[in-house]
């Protein structure tokens, strides 16, 4: 993942979690209040600000080609949705409530200036809030600016085939600008195209910001996932494994014909040959990996031998498996293995050169080979010994054959 799709994740997440903040406090229900729509109104700019941030960063080049489109269209109407809640709460504050006798005059001039990051111009916080006028034709023009932004998160919805088929995102949309609308007509008037302030944005403030936390993952105790599979030093993917074998046999007269060793896993040791559990197909050096359906993996020598001896002479039901042969896990990993012939290359290489009566064998050995060019047929008509690989040897007086380059055998048809 790039570093830019990574953040535009990041601050889509961070927007989610902003906008639960919002539906928090919203969740109780607002009261018409001063102070409280003051709250709201700056909580729900701060959200449609960070899907507008969040929108912003979905339109980059970079990303762009991978986000899909309705996620891009979402956070664009979330941010004008969001942006026309900010407004339509302040304008309910401004024309629903008068400064009257013996209010907090102070603190509501504080919270009025903390709106804005300028005043309109030609308006103070103290004068607007004493001139009923001015605060009704300052609510009216929020009242606008809500409406318009819930015209842009409507028509954003209708360009986007999968956001018109989500209903409750219709409907949310337009109770909201239906609620803008009404409230504007309840107050409008026929001038107020030529009086309504071009008012700023809301300027946005929350009570919990919210930030990245890394995860504590030493806080949680949790069960590792690949537990059941047993020790990793022993079960992992560098090994390879036989079938688990059941074995059935019985302990005569208490002896159960071997010894245990090792940690967990444990495994068979010292097994006597003509023993019950000899004869029914354990080996040396096998592990227990279960007892009568008893997981054993991780149990000790002690507890191992503890439970074996709790069956005393009745029937046992046993699995084993086997670590296969180090030489045949070599087969499919080591490429100077032969199959006819359990000698590396270097153990060849050394039997040449102590041999000095075998000299004129030397000499026939061709020249070190590409290693592009071990594969071809020349070569697989020998046997898959390590004869057929390169080695360092003296080459004679012979008609040297031109061998193929590496690029003309990758350029073949053959090759592939």
């Amino acid at each position: 993942m790039s570093p830019a799709m990574l953040s535009v994740l990041v601050k889509m997440m961070l927007a989610q979690a902003q906008e639960s903040v919002f539906e928090k406090i919203c969740l109780p229900g607002l009261r018409n209040e001063f102070f409280m729509l003051v709250k709201v109104a700056q909580e729900a700019a701060k959200v449609g600000e960070g899907y507008r941030q969040l929108h912003a960063a979905m339109s980059q080049a970079p990303v762009k080609e991978n986000i899909p489109y309705s996620w891009a269209s979402l956070a664009c109407v979330k941010a004008h949705h969001y942006g026309a809640l900010a407004h339509y709460f302040v304008a309910t504050l401004l024309i629903d409530h008068q400064l009257k006798p013996g209010a907090d005059e102070d603190h509501q001039e504080k919270c009025l200036s903390q709106l804005y990051g300028h005043m309109p111009e030609g308006l103070t916080p103290l004068a607007t809030l004493k001139n009923s006028h001015q605060r009704l034709q300052l609510g009216k023009s929020h009242l606008r600016r809500a409406m318009t932004h819930h015209e842009e998160s409507v028509r954003e919805v209708s360009l986007c085939k999968k956001l018109r088929n989500i209903e409750v995102l219709q409907e949310v949309l337009s109770v909201a600008h239906q609620r803008s609308r009404l409230k504007y007509t309840q107050h409008q008037e026929d001038d107020d195209l030529l009086n309504l302030i071009n008012v700023p944005d809301i300027v946005s403030k929350t009570e919990q910001e919210v930030e990245i936390i890394l995860p504590q993952f030493s806080k949680v105790t949790a069960t590792d996932f690949f537990q059941k599979l047993g020790p990793l030093s022993v079960f992992s993917a560098s090994k390879r494994w036989t079938p688990p074998r059941s074995i059935h046999f019985t302990a005569e007269e208490g002896d159960l014909g071997f010894t245990l060793r090792g940690n967990s896993p444990v495994q068979v040791h010292f097994l006597d040959p003509y023993c019950s559990a000899a004869l029914a197909g354990t080996k040396e050096g096998d592990y227990i990996v279960s007892i009568q359906n008893v997981d054993c993996k991780w149990l000790t020598v002690s507890e191992v031998m503890k439970l074996l001896k709790s069956f005393g002479e009745d029937d046992i039901e046993m699995k084993v498996v086997s670590l296969l042969d180090s030489i045949t896990s070599m087969h499919n990993k080591c490429a100077t293995y032969s199959v006819g012939m359990q000698k590396t290359y270097s153990m060849i290489c050394l039997a040449i050169d102590d041999d000095d009566d075998k000299t004129d064998k030397t000499k026939k050995i061709s020249k070190k080979l590409s290693f592009l060019s071990w594969g071809t047929n020349k070569n697989r008509q020998k046997s898959a010994s390590t004869l057929c690989l390169p080695s360092v040897g003296v080459a004679g007086p012979q008609i040297k054959k031109k061998l193929p380059s590496p690029f003309s055998i990758l350029s073949s048809d053959s090759s592939l």
